[in-house]
């Protein structure tokens, strides 16, 4: 699987997030269509075959990007010293 751009990975959730509290408010074809697209975008930058695999994944993957920009600030401040 190709691991998605923080950037592009946050853009799809809030995306997913938008759809889906516009389908739970106000519920019609458009926004039912709205939501199936962006779970579908979600589930294949993740590689999850459900919206809650793909939440789950896109959490980890986050996380990951943190962890990397916390240890490569780290490394920066030991070069610094």
């Amino acid at each position: 699987m190709i691991i998605p751009a923080e950037k592009e990975l946050r853009a799809v959730l809030a995306r997913f997030a938008q759809a889906r509290i516009e389908h739970d408010v106000r519920p019609t074809g458009h926004t039912s269509r709205a939501l199936e697209d962006a779970t579908y975008t979600l589930c294949v930058m993740t590689g999850a075959r459900t919206a809650e695999q793909a939440l789950l994944a896109a959490d980890a993957l986050l996380e990951q990007y943190s962890a990397s920009r916390v240890s490569l600030s780290q490394e920066d401040e030991t070069l610094a010293a």
